[in-house]
């Protein structure tokens, strides 16, 4: 017993001694160390939890975008099919005119228009040369009065002809060229508050993906039609006189050219190449490819009506030119391409918008290769004074059915150098040169083209045009006597009277067009 209890004191010495060795072994930092990796790796889920929703956060708008919008581009990179800067409405570069009252609300009776470039006023011989002073003058004449010149705008002369009137005589767009680049462009005159400003700025506003485009004044003068080039295409555009707007009237991603208001107001005609491509905006449904398609040449002629909104495709014929309007129902284009080396053939259409009928006009009797050129329509429409040029070039009158009324073996113009006008009523046409080819001097022929004056030269006529009331005919003449001088002359609706408006002026003059009045 006494052996048994000496045994378990040894035991429990033995075990005592155990539990308090424990301490002083190398583990006991550890096990301070485990508490502290406890409390480190409580922290570290919470920035795994961080870091996760970084990625997260990461992939999301990785993966918005992701390679579509990126891609596109990269497929296309080449500068062929990189967009055009979109031109934004501007209205800047203000100058304020003074208009003269009598014309501030628009003309009641015709005016003649014309510039005077690099005038000198010193010069005491005509025939001598003298410095050029880099100013045209734009000045309005009647023929009323025809020694009160009204001076309407001074422009840097390297803008030359490129004056566009609205026919009442309240507006005219005019382009800015000058040494100034930053200031060039298209501009807007508003006579109404005399307030000039550019709404489209360039070197060359009127040039369009290669297409020359003139401006287009409504009948009323509210508003001017211009076709801009966009992104991928050409659209046409609305600009208020009053710079107070830009509307957009296509948009179909096609080159939309050549807008062009009916005599009434109520539809613009222009050239499109939709239907041969719906659209060059790469992505797009049945979009053309600007690397493996050629730009177009011209389009089919449409009509946009105002009213609606509506546009109709008036041909299936291709045209190279801007169409025109003969009146408010019928529209005159031309088919062929003049500038075609092997294929040169020029004919000539007539196309009824109200009934949606067009017709091609040839000479009964003429060759198939016949090319019809310098076209000049009656106000009817029924008839029309016109080059059939083939082997031989002869000026004649015909009706719209091709019927010959007259041929004329008495003139004998260039090819495309004949500039014939109708006046208004219907009653007498003028015949002149263009283009400084004027050989003949004033010729004017009643409706059935019997003659009722044949002047001859000098002055020669060159672009002959009659008044909107029928009453006057203004035309450019040069008079070989003075340097091959040309001068603005006008006469009466018969060709007699004809009197020089810029006898007394140095320089260059222009004829642009009679302003005002109505028919």
């Amino acid at each position: 017993m006494r052996r048994y209890i000496i045994f378990l004191v040894l035991v429990i010495i033995t075990t005592a001694c155990g539990a308090t060795a424990q301490p002083t072994v190398t583990p006991s930092p550890t096990a301070t160390v485990e508490p502290t990796a406890t409390l480190t790796a409580t922290p570290s889920p919470s920035h795994t939890a961080t870091l996760t929703a970084t990625f997260e956060s990461t992939a999301t708008p990785t993966m918005t975008p992701t390679a579509l919008p990126t891609n596109t581009p990269t497929i296309t990179p080449t500068p062929s099919i990189t967009p055009n800067p979109e031109v934004g409405f501007v209205y800047d570069n203000w100058e304020v005119f003074t208009v003269a009252d009598n014309i501030k609300d628009g003309i009641d009776n015709p005016m003649i228009a014309f510039i005077n470039s690099n005038d000198q006023q010193t010069i005491g011989n005509i025939a001598t040369a003298q410095p050029n002073t880099g100013i045209e003058t734009l000045y309005f004449v009647s023929p009323v009065s025809p020694g009160i010149r009204i001076p309407i705008l001074d422009m840097d002369s390297n803008t030359g002809s490129q004056i566009y009137l609205a026919q009442p005589g309240n507006a005219l767009s005019y382009v800015r060229v000058d040494d100034n680049s930053e200031a060039n462009g298209l501009y807007i005159l508003d006579f109404e508050s005399g307030l000039s400003a550019r709404v489209l700025p360039g070197d060359n506003p009127l040039v369009h993906r290669g297409f020359f485009i003139e401006p287009d004044w409504a009948p009323d003068g509210s508003q001017m039609a211009m076709a801009v080039t966009t992104g991928y295409d050409i659209d046409i555009y609305l600009y208020a006189k009053d710079g107070s707007s830009r509307t957009k009237l296509t948009e179909q991603g096609s080159y939309d050219l050549w807008p062009s208001w009916s005599p009434d107001g109520r539809f613009i005609s222009f050239v499109s190449d939709r239907a041969v491509c719906p659209t060059w905006i790469p992505g797009e449904e049945n979009a053309c490819n600007a690397l493996t398609q050629p730009p177009p040449t011209g389009g089919h002629v449409y009509i946009y009506e105002l009213a609606t909104g509506n546009i109709t495709q008036i041909s299936e014929t291709w045209v190279t030119e801007p169409p025109y309007w003969i009146n408010r129902s019928l529209l005159a284009f031309a088919s062929g391409d003049q500038f075609d080396l092997l294929n040169p053939q020029r004919r000539i259409w007539q196309a009824n918008i109200l009934t949606n009928q067009t017709k091609e006009v040839t000479l009964e009797g003429a060759p198939d290769t016949a090319s019809y050129l310098s076209e000049s329509w009656s106000p009817n429409g029924q008839s029309v004074i016109v080059q059939v040029a083939d082997t031989s070039n002869q000026i004649v009158l015909m009706t719209s059915d091709g019927e010959l009324l007259r041929r004329d073996d008495e003139l004998d113009f260039p090819r495309f150098s004949m500039s014939a006008a109708w006046s208004p009523n219907g009653e007498r046409m003028a015949i002149g040169g263009s283009s400084g080819q004027c050989p003949y001097g004033i010729r004017v022929k009643e409706r059935d083209y019997s003659n009722i004056a044949t002047g001859n030269p000098p002055p020669s006529m060159c672009d002959p045009e009659f008044s909107a009331d029928s009453n006057f005919i203004a035309f450019t003449g040069i008079n070989p006597r003075v340097d091959g001088r040309i001068d603005v002359y006008y006469s009466n609706f018969n060709g007699f009277g004809a009197n020089n408006l810029t006898v007394d002026l140095r320089g260059q003059v222009d004829f642009i067009g009679w302003v005002g009045g109505r028919p």
